[in-house]
């Protein structure tokens, strides 16, 4: 299946990608309340083989029917025919595909992190707090535009925060329990990319350690996030 049909296929389906998380965005006067019915009799096959749509916890999702047109779910269908999707809740806007030529998303330029003596401090107080763990790392760049605000610790690793971005380093592989999309990184590093609630994260193995990056605010595109991804290093 060519990459037009994959897009015309999901340019059909509904934008429901699971969107609980984002209710309160949608509490407004566009949302409006229909009543529509869950269609389990419906089945799905992509390129003849039957496809059973899950969400990222993998539950099952159903086609809806409403008015006489069937909707599928947009984020389960991007992720069996390979075409990302992308939701950038502060316009309201599904992404699917590529970013088109011209838009912010579309710039991969990168530019240093230059972190600050008091932040590098920080950051190595925070792996610090793991035994076996206390060698830091960190993003050497970052899109530009960008800007690192802050690092935490959580219960299994260390939460690096940027304006657009989170970097998470951990022992604990996250993505393992979830289906995904195997990709590889500029360096030739095996990474995957999967979707747990609305955020797509990419995660791989770097030395004894997991990183996970991931865009909350939807404002940087999965090629800037994989190369970021690259330069992600031991803190010197």
């Amino acid at each position: 299946m060519n990459n037009n049909m994959k897009k015309s296929i999901l340019a059909f389906a509904v934008v429901g990608m699971t969107l609980s998380g984002a209710a309160g965005v949608y509490a407004g006067s566009k949302l409006q309340k229909i009543n529509a019915y869950l269609n389990n009799q419906i089945s799905i096959q992509v390129d003849g083989k039957t496809y059973a749509p899950v969400d990222g916890q993998g539950r099952p999702l159903a086609p809806i029917t409403y008015n006489g047109t069937t909707y599928l779910p947009v984020r389960a269908l991007g992720d069996v025919l390979k075409v990302s999707v992308n939701y950038d809740a502060s316009q309201h806007l599904v992404q699917i595909g590529s970013p088109s030529s011209g838009t912010p998303d579309s710039d991969t330029s990168l530019t240093p992190v230059n972190y600050t003596n008091a932040q590098m401090e920080k950051i190595k107080k925070a792996f610090a707090q793991f035994e076996s763990f206390e060698t830091p790392y960190a993003p050497q760049q970052m899109v530009q535009g960008d800007t690192f605000k802050m690092v935490g610790e959580s219960g299994d690793g260390v939460n690096l925060i940027f304006d657009h971005m989170t970097v998470t380093i951990s022992p604990r592989d996250y993505a393992y329990d979830y289906e995904g999309k195997t990709v590889t990184l500029s360096n030739g590093t095996k990474a995957k990319w999967y979707t747990p609630s609305e955020t797509p994260m990419l995660s791989f193995q770097l030395d004894d350690r997991f990183v996970t990056l991931s865009s909350p605010d939807g404002k940087l595109s999965s090629t800037q996030l994989e190369q970021v991804a690259v330069t992600v290093a031991k803190l010197k």
